[in-house]
């Protein structure tokens, strides 16, 4: 089985942070997004990867190329942002006739990888949400199986959203549907949508099962990333060194603080990651994302995200500062 992850997107919505850095490597809870699938991925035994990138993609390939060289890594190029049908049609000379698992790259879940990855049937990740008109909705018979997929109803018959982990097992029958929607024509939104992909699937007799995920962790805005930031926090209890040596502070836990970090005389958490080489003197911090190779002197930080290579001081705002940022409030 070969893992797709397309990671092509601009991130919008997280603007200023990717102007400089793509949405699949802001960091979650002490690592990147992107980590968080491929660990997840690789520990079910998947060894080879196909990442679909675009905007800023070379940071991408750069990240995957040190972090990952156990596995085995292709990169195809989206130059047109034509959607995820698009994207997912641009991999079929790599798949060839091999079952597939594709998770969307700025999709953080929990679930069981190894039942969906080992799972007999077709697989598509479902959770229950409140306003399913935002996502890709699937309806469910009584026997489990899907009967149909829809990609943002403006009337949902169903409450059940696509998480965006898909496990395909007839991969040349995806890819002939793929080629259905582009030879008709047949656009959501004005892109090629994999839902509108694997409904003609199952209009034309193939069977996908449902596999209702425990969580599903919205990293898409500034507010829902650091929601999801403090939930994975809670659960893995936050990272820092007992051995560190911070003078003066208080860390208020969980909390995740990356090795080679100078903090002095300040107040550390509750929810607060903090990446590598980052100096803070005389602060509060809580709720929050800093970056790697940030200053922070003299501020109090809460909700807010920031940075890396950013320079804050003096203040008490909640922020949303991008990388290579200088602030001097005094």
């Amino acid at each position: 089985m070969k893992a797709i992850i397309p990671v092509a997107g601009t991130g919008a919505k997280l603007r200023p942070h990717t102007y400089t850095q793509p949405k699949a490597l802001i960091p979650i809870a002490g690592k990147p997004i992107l980590s968080f699938i491929v660990d997840q991925l690789q520990e079910a035994g998947i060894t080879e990867f196909i990442f679909i990138i675009g905007y800023l993609g070379e940071k991408i390939q750069d990240y995957v190329t040190v972090t990952y060289p156990q596995l085995t890594c292709h990169f195809v190029q989206q130059t047109e942002r034509s959607g995820t049908g698009h994207a997912i049609e641009l991999t079929r000379n790599l798949v060839g006739t091999d079952e597939v698992f594709v998770a969307l790259g700025d999709t953080v879940c929990e679930y069981d990888v190894k039942e969906m990855v080992n799972s007999p049937y077709s697989m598509l990740g479902v959770k229950k949400v409140e306003d399913p008109r935002l996502f890709g909705v699937a309806e469910i018979g009584t026997d489990g199986f899907i009967e149909h997929v829809v990609e943002k109803p403006v009337i949902p018959k169903s409450n059940m959203a696509l998480v965006g982990l898909y496990k395909i097992r007839e991969t040349q029958f995806m890819y002939d549907c793929l080629h259905h929607l582009f030879k008709e024509n047949i656009k959501t939104n004005d892109e090629y949508n994999l839902t509108d992909a694997l409904d003609y699937m199952i209009k034309r007799g193939a069977h996908f099962k449902a596999f209702r995920v425990k969580n599903w962790f919205d990293c898409g805005r500034k507010d829902t990333l650091l929601q999801s930031n403090a939930t994975l926090l809670k659960k893995s209890g936050g990272n820092v060194n007992p051995a560190h040596d911070f003078a003066g502070t208080i860390i208020i836990p969980p909390v995740s603080i990356a090795p080679n970090c100078s903090i002095t005389d300040s107040i550390i958490g509750p929810h607060v990651a903090i990446g590598g080489n980052t100096t803070i003197k005389q602060s509060i911090i809580r709720d929050s994302i800093i970056g790697s190779y940030t200053n922070l002197f003299e501020v109090v930080i809460d909700n807010s995200l920031i940075g890396s290579d950013a320079s804050v001081k003096g203040l008490s705002r909640s922020l949303n500062i991008g990388d290579n940022t200088e602030i001097d409030f005094g």
